[in-house]
Parts: structure tokens; sequence; C-alpha cells
């Protein structure tokens, strides 16, 4: 008997469902067939924000073990953003693992039946869980050894957003923009198809049609009859411009990210406190929860900050840190505090480094 049903025999086994590589592009399939599309992840905004994941973790300060370097952070980033878990098979390096199944017992993973990438195919491997990396984005209750994806968690907003972008694709490349269609009177010295074949393929087109009025009265069109009509769709009635800002914001929010980040008139203060906004409150969190399970599984405790490498380029801030840093101490020499409560302080506003 095998290590993997010696493990599943002791335990309940859990599938790892709509998490695997393999599992997800059967899901998202499913659900195109079925008229859900699933398929926001295809959207530049969403990733923008997978990217700013994956840079802002690959830049993170990481102690207490070699293995985790800058490129398996950027490998956990995205997998965690589309995903919302990754792992990796922990050997003499990390290896990134594509699709796994898992044993759990009250909840907490056992073993592990990873897949593991080769060029030509893959390779399956059996491990228990203390040779495993797992790190997983906000869990369910009801699946703690799961962990789910931002765009799982707003799958209305993310289905609205390709939605418009992919009506808003099809409008511009089927529909007649800049076109108007003339009227165009009856006569016998011009031949009205030949005449409207010669605008095809092009945009802004003329397209013609028999005149309505000599149709119905059999004599000579009015000189009124040849006012044009414009057929471009009306985009700004549709609502289809406010309410694609709308959705990108709704999916910027969802991974943390700030819209006015991106707003044509964003200054430099604005785009910093977006950036310390994403480092504090959504990838730093993200790093303690790794950062644990790197303690637990390679016997050393590891830390990862991500807010200092984050904010190592605002060298004005920086400044304006340090100056404060300074003046407080200089202050609390003068006012005779103790060493102990200094120290304390220092410690509670994260300054005693």
């Amino acid at each position: 008997m095998g290590l993997w049903q010696r493990l599943i025999g002791k335990g309940e086994t859990r599938s790892a469902s709509g998490t695997g590589y393999t599992s997800q592009i059967m899901a998202a399939r499913q659900a195109y067939i079925a008229g859900r599309t699933g398929l926001g992840e295809l959207t530049a905004t969403v990733q923008t924000c997978v990217s700013l994941w994956e840079s802002g973790l690959s830049i993170a300060d990481v102690k207490g073990t070699d293995l985790l370097t800058r490129f398996d952070m950027a490998i956990a980033a995205r997998a965690m953003a589309l995903r919302g878990e990754a792992v990796f098979l922990i050997r003499d390096r990390l290896i990134p693992v594509v699709d796994w199944d898992l044993s759990t017992r009250d909840g907490i993973p056992r073993a592990y039946r990873v897949s593991v990438p080769e060029i030509g195919g893959g390779r399956s491997e059996t491990a228990l869980a203390a040779e495993v990396l797992h790190f997983r984005l906000a869990p369910d209750p009801g699946a703690p050894w799961a962990g789910q994806a931002p765009l799982r968690r707003s799958q209305l907003t993310a289905g609205l957003l390709h939605t418009l972008e992919a009506a808003l694709a099809e409008v511009y490349e089927n529909a007649p923009l800049g076109s108007q269609v003339v009227p165009f009177p009856e006569s016998q010295d011009v031949d009205l198809e030949t005449l409207g074949h010669g605008f095809r393929g092009r945009r802004g087109r003329v397209m013609l049609r028999e005149s309505v009025n000599v149709t119905a009265a059999g004599g000579p069109a009015p000189t009124q009859d040849w006012r044009p009509q414009d057929v471009t769709p009306n985009l700004q009635g549709s609502m289809a411009v406010p309410s694609l800002q709308e959705a990108r914001g709704a999916i910027f929010a969802a991974f943390g990210v700030l819209p006015a980040m991106f707003a044509a008139n964003a200054q430099g203060p604005l785009v910093r406190e977006a950036q310390r906004h994403l480092a504090q409150w959504v990838l730093q969190p993200m790093a303690q929860v790794m950062a644990e399970e790197c303690s637990a599984k390679l016997s050393s405790p590891v830390t990862i900050d991500v807010v200092r490498p984050a904010q190592a380029f605002d060298a004005g801030g920086r400044a304006r840190a340090f100056g404060a840093m300074v003046q407080a101490l200089t202050q609390a020499k003068e006012a005779g505090l103790d060493p102990q409560a200094v120290e304390d302080s220092l410690s509670f506003i994260d300054w005693a480094d």
C-alpha cells in the first residue's frame, strides 16, 4: 500500500476542485457554455492588479530562508491573485505545483498528491503536508484548505467588466462607425450595386439605398431626399463608458488597488498614498500569512516585509520620517523619559529597529 493510500485511509480526502489549473480551465469552459463568462481575468484591469501584486511581493524583504526567492514570490503572487492559492513542493528549492489533491483531518491538510510541470508533460508526486508550502488567500470556513481569488469573490463584477469590454470590442470591430445612409434617387444611368460595393471595407463609408420618395411616387427625387442619416452607434446614450469605469473601479477595489492611482490627473502624493495602501492593507497581511506557513514548514523563523521596499523609493517621505524621529528622540531626552518608555514608544510606532 502506497503512502497516499495509507494516508487517505486515516483521514478525509479533499480534492482541490476548482483550484488546479486543469480544473479551472474546465470550469471556465463550462461557465462559458452555460452563458456565464468567468473571463474577467482576460481584461487589462485584472492583469494590472495582478502585476501590482507580483511587483509588490517580488521586492519584499525575506529573512530566515534562502528558498523563497524573488522568482518564487512573483509566482506565488500571480497564483494567489488569479487562483486564490499557491502550492510549492519543498526540495532543495521550491518547485511550483500546477494541480493537486489533498487529504485532511479536522480540515487541516495532511498529505498532497501534486502535479509538477515539465516540458512534454508533467509528473505526479505524493508528499506529506510538511513537504509542501500551501499559501491560501481568504479561505472559506467551509473549506479552510482552499483559498479564494478576488475574482471568485466578485464574480458578478468580473462578469460585468468582461461583458462591457467584449461589447465595446465588438462595436469597434463590426459597427459602421462614422458611416452614413444616403438616399439615392433611382436612375437608369447609375448602377447602385456597383456604387455601393465601392465603399466596402472602409471606415466612414457611405451606404446607399434607393430613395423612398422615388419608390413611392415614381418620379424624380426632390433635393431634400438626399439628407444623410448617421448610423454610428450612440455609445454615450448607452452609458457604456461610465459603466466600464465603474466596473473597473470595483475590480480595482477587489484587489485592494485605489482606482485614483490610475486617474489621468493623478499626482505624486496620490500615487504614493495608493502604493502605501496596497502595501500596508493588502500585500503585507498576505506576507504575514505566507511567513507563518514558511516558518512552520522550513524549521526556522521567516519574516516577509513588503512595506519597507514599497516605500523605499519615497526619499522625501523617508527624510520627513527621519526628521520626525530625531525630533521625537530629542524631545524625549529633554523631558527625561525613562529609556524603557522610549523603547516601548518606538516599538509601538514600529521604529524600534
